[in-house]
């Protein structure tokens, strides 16, 4: 009998949970301030703080900011104790820096923790991405099918009219084709300005009412977001959108050879993921953060792919000072 292979240590799921606890709390503190990368910068270095007291040998391998030269967690710097297991990190401190700055819904903190060399090292470009929840027929949506096709296909999967399917996608100009495809099938549509990784996830929780994710977004968040259905459930699809020779070099450096491959959710996240995410404002999956007579709440979920858990948590700190020091 093989011997089974052990994995992630569970103790790292609530670990994890204190690490996107305290970079939404303190990002919180600039939330309608109108700040972006005060905001950014809050949650980077509350982030990096916890992760280096993890008994973890880190490697960042999907960090923020190289679009935009905001604050960074870095692609390759390592995090944690060095005392632990060698794992790969995904991560966005602040999931949502205009949404912050404006005190707009959906702004979260999130992290993923994989297994050593799990996890797409997808350069800072932009992806195609579609995703839908989990309960479906493998396949039943195909990045490179018509929008038309995989409303109506999802529809017939689900044993409703299209009328009643709604898309999530992002608020672009480069959206404008694809959002009147999408309307021409029948099907409604939720667009979203900012957080396309909540508008992913959105797709495996029914009150949500969001059905697929649609459209060009981050790579960075694009990993993220597979690593979240990898533990919750739902199928993903990507590619990456180099526009630049520069984008190719530096894609080309983190392994891509195939500029035209279509990503699988499981080859952006294999392996044993754990993933985070604690809310800052009000959104569709979490509540934000809240100032009580008693202290600070703070509404968290955290899942893992090996056991298909998912937990959501809600805590109640009595001061911002544990946070801040």
């Amino acid at each position: 009998m093989a011997a089974k292979k052990a994995g992630l240590s569970r103790m790292l799921t609530l670990e994890l949970t204190r690490v996107t606890e305290r970079a939404a709390v303190l990002s919180s503190m600039l939330a309608g301030r109108g700040d972006e990368k005060a905001a950014d910068q809050a949650a980077v270095d509350a982030m990096r703080r916890e992760l280096n007291v993890l008994d973890i040998d880190g490697t960042i391998v999907i960090g923020e900011g190289e679009r935009d030269e905001a604050p960074m967690l870095f692609i390759g710097e390592k995090v944690g104790t060095g005392k632990g297991p060698k794992v790969d990190i995904a991560l966005d401190p602040l999931e949502g820096t205009t949404l912050t700055a404006k005190s707009m819904a959906n702004a979260m903190a999130v992290l993923a923790l994989a297994e050593g060399g799990s996890l797409l090292h997808a350069p800072d470009t932009y992806m195609d991405k579609i995703a839908i929840g989990g309960g479906y027929p493998q396949g039943v949506v195909d990045l490179d099918a018509k929008p038309a096709d995989n409303i109506r296909a999802l529809a017939k999967a689900k044993g409703v009219d299209p009328r009643e399917i709604t898309a999530c996608i992002l608020d672009r100009p480069r959206h404008a084709e694809l959002i009147r495809a999408v309307r021409e099938s029948g099907a409604r549509i939720a667009l979203i300005s900012d957080g396309d990784i909540a508008g992913v996830i959105a797709c495996t929780e029914p009150q949500t009412r969001i059905d697929i994710y649609m459209g060009t977004g981050g790579a960075p968040e694009g990993v993220l977001a597979a690593a979240a259905l990898r533990c919750i459930g739902g199928q993903m699809q990507g590619r990456l959108v180099t526009q630049s020779d520069e984008q190719k070099a530096r894609a080309a450096k983190m392994g891509v050879t195939d500029f035209n491959k279509k990503f699988q959710m499981e080859e952006m996240a294999s392996g044993d993921v754990i993933f985070a995410a604690t809310g800052v404002t009000d959104g569709w999956l979490l509540e934000g953060i809240r100032h009580v007579p008693k202290g600070i709440t703070t509404h968290s979920v955290v899942m893992r792919s090996s056991t298909g858990t998912v937990r959501w948590v809600k805590a109640l700190h009595p001061s911002i000072e544990k946070f801040e020091s």
